[in-house]
């Protein structure tokens, strides 16, 4: 799913076989980010229709109810985007509340940015009370960093990765230009604002193992109770990583979109959602192309943090599915490539700059059914053209 946290070896442990939770149970996952959200989402939203015979409901209209959980955790949206509102939260509770007594799942990795413990209590009390469980996955921060670096370039950052790295880790009070990463992704700090909301008995840690591709997804089907291989991978082409070339494209991007002063809705239609959702979704990164790389100072230092997080969460009273010790470890060095030059192809580039151009020639005033990753690039040729030809025509 995210083209640099790849392992080919064979997991530690084996498949992860935990008891089920109480029927009515309602599974609160929060993520946090970059700890396969998406593939949990779509692998459930993919059988929706099938999981009421198990006793288990995914309420929610899409994949990812991100408006609703933004509007419940007082945060706003992606940048250029509109603020979600209550409205969006008090729905998805009806679609909660409508599933009755069977067990549901909420999962959205935004949950971790609640940002003080009444905010948690009141997205508890609102889900369920004490029906709530949480659900909390984590992978090792060497995993996380560099995926999560360029999501935050994909939202307008335009600090370069070891500079970025170097105000995470060693600039103190490590909260620019990111303050979200830490609050996020201090995992044991995370896990413990919902321990203190729900108790530790009704929260469950699951370390997830990077070399065992479906390993989550059949942890979820032993919670649920749902019948192995029931749940499966989910592509989403959309969801993938950038490689380093299309990173330090989009950042230099960034760099001449904030030097210019164009507005932030503008950034939000023609960049994250026409040039970077375009390419993400006709391009697919190769062997050669470059990935993103940590330097080694940066990898020990995530590993003593990992190892600090583990210790306190193996002290908090949670259950825990997985081996914590993965939290602290480090990639062999034969497993990362020497740094290369990295190059964008040419086609990549074009389907950047036509996804731009294919979001400047739609029309805000009417929604489209489909997005631009949605139609084949001959139906957008012939879209834009058309449009072009109409304003020629009017002037």
């Amino acid at each position: 799913m995210e083209t640099d946290c790849t392992r080919d070896d064979a997991p530690v442990n084996g498949p992860a076989d935990p008891a089920p939770l109480p029927p009515g149970t309602r599974l609160l996952h929060i993520g946090p980010h970059k700890t396969g959200t998406t593939a949990i989402q779509g692998a459930l939203f993919a059988v929706k229709d099938e999981l009421p015979a198990y006793g288990v409901a995914f309420p929610a209209a899409s994949r990812h109810p991100m408006e609703a959980v933004l509007a419940a955790c007082s945060r706003g949206g992606m940048m250029g985007d509109a603020t979600p509102t209550e409205r969006h939260w008090a729905k998805l509770l009806e679609l909660v509340a409508a599933t009755g007594r069977k067990t549901s799942v909420v999962s959205s990795e935004f949950f971790a940015d609640a940002p003080d413990d009444d905010t948690v209590r009141r997205v508890v009390d609102q889900l369920g009370g004490d029906r709530v469980h949480v659900l909390v996955t984590l992978r090792p921060l060497a995993r996380i960093m560099p995926s999560q670096w360029q999501q935050y370039v994909q939202n307008g950052l335009r600090m370069g990765y070891e500079n970025w790295l170097h105000h995470m880790l060693r600039k103190a009070p490590y909260e620019q230009p990111n303050p979200s990463f830490w609050r996020r992704h201090r995992h044991d700090r995370l896990i413990e604002r919902w321990v203190r909301v729900v108790g530790a008995d009704r929260v469950t840690v699951v370390v997830v193992d990077d070399r065992d591709r479906e390993g989550l997804l059949r942890t979820f089907e032993a919670l649920l109770g749902l019948p192995e291989r029931l749940l499966g991978p989910v592509p989403d082409t959309a969801n993938r990583s950038l490689t380093l070339a299309e990173t330090e494209m989009l950042r230099n991007l960034n760099k001449e979109f904030r030097g210019n002063g164009l507005p932030d809705e503008l950034y939000s239609k023609l960049i994250r959602n026409g040039a970077v959702m375009h390419m993400k979704n006709a391009c697919s990164p190769t062997s050669r192309d470059v990935k993103i790389s940590t330097p080694d100072w940066a990898l020990e230092a995530a590993a003593e943090i990992g190892a600090e997080m583990a210790g306190r969460i193996a002290g908090m009273g949670v259950r825990v599915i997985g081996d914590p010790g993965l939290l602290s470890t480090v990639p062999e060095p034969a497993t990362r490539k020497a740094a290369a030059e990295a190059r964008m192809a040419p086609e990549v580039a074009a389907q950047a700059l036509y996804g731009a151009l294919a979001a400047a020639a739609g029309t805000p005033a009417r929604p489209a059914v489909r997005g631009v990753h949605q139609t084949s690039s001959k139906e957008l040729v012939r879209v834009l053209g058309h449009r072009c030809l109409k304003r020629l025509r009017r002037r």
